[in-house]
């Protein structure tokens, strides 16, 4: 079986490297610098050289509330052109199966509370990152028009937010678990007596590790298409992936002090914006399947500081 994962270098890709190094399988992977996933001519070149019998579509531009607020354009463009080359020329070449990585915020930013499959393209969506989620059920709509039109097996996942080795710690363009464990690891080592928090605090978020996340993609991806679609039902072709709990940003950013060893105060900056109040997916379709979450949150987080210790020279370069 030859796996081709498109953005083996960033946390997701990463995770499912390490994971498939224990499968029966050959990895393809191939760089930025080589293959230019926004260059349809040369993606198709590449699956005719490679000829690989899965895609996992893993490449995505991706950013926190700033970074999606500042490069709006980029993030819809982007995102639109490289999933659409890969799954275009996965079914031109003859791909057996496809797994399409979405994001939780395909979903309305009023969504009911857990949020079911079911929610998508029912509500407003959130709008500070709109152009990214519009974007991301572009792709989930594309497998699934394919799977239907063409009798190909593209199935989709929509992953909670992650977090793990490989995150993005920049100040301005991270999602808010690793802004945050950055931002309290700089206020702990200067002794700092007060660090700000986006927003009221009050918003809940659900974090999933991303060695979980990938052992759910693959896990999907093993399913035989039978059980897959009995799993989505008839008129759904993904799959929420999550642990099923949640936690407030200012519970989060408590945890964060206390395993960066920052002993000052938390002061919530109101003129930020909160984003979607909860954000909690209901995970019951694929725990019925058999797969479940298994690292809890403080015991991640720990891991995480850790390796962004162990990595704090290479990350400051970047």
């Amino acid at each position: 079986m030859k796996i081709y994962i498109a953005g083996h270098r960033g946390m997701v890709g990463s995770a499912l490297c390490r994971q498939l190094k224990t499968r029966d399988c050959q990895i393809i992977t191939c760089s930025r610098e080589k293959l230019d996933l926004l260059d349809q001519k040369r993606v198709r070149e590449f699956f005719r050289e490679e000829q690989p019998d899965t895609v996992i579509v893993a490449a995505a531009k991706v950013g926190g509330i700033h970074a999606n607020n500042r490069y709006p354009a980029e993030f819809i463009y982007e995102n639109l052109v490289i999933q659409s080359n890969l799954i275009h020329e996965s079914w031109s070449a003859g791909v057996r199966k496809l797994l399409f990585l979405g994001s939780s915020c395909i979903y309305p930013k009023m969504a009911e509370q857990p949020i079911r499959e079911e929610s998508l393209m029912t509500g407003a969506l959130e709008s500070t990152n709109e152009p990214y989620a519009i974007a991301k059920i572009a792709g989930l709509t594309m497998c699934d028009s394919y799977s239907r039109q063409h009798g190909v097996d593209f199935r989709c996942v929509m992953p909670t937010n992650l977090y793990g080795p490989g995150d993005n710690f920049h100040h301005e363009n991270s999602h808010v678990l690793p802004a945050l464990l950055k931002r309290f690891h700089d206020a702990a080592n200067k002794r700092l007596e007060t660090v700000s928090i986006w927003g009221s605090g009050s918003p809940r978020r659900e974090f999933l590790h991303v060695d979980d996340m990938a052992a759910g993609c693959l896990a999907v991806l093993e399913y035989d298409r039978e059980r897959y679609k009995a799993a989505t039902g008839p008129s759904l072709n993904h799959l929420n992936i999550g642990t099923g709990t949640d936690i407030t940003i200012s519970e989060l950013a408590v945890m964060i002090a206390n395993i960066t060893g920052f002993e000052g105060e938390i002061v919530c900056d109101a003129s930020k914006p909160d984003g979607t109040p909860r954000k909690l997916l209901d995970v019951s379709r694929i725990n019925q399947l058999g797969w479940n979450a298994q690292i809890p949150l403080r015991e991640g987080l720990q891991a995480t500081y850790q390796w962004f210790l162990d990595n704090e020279d290479y990350l400051r370069k970047r």
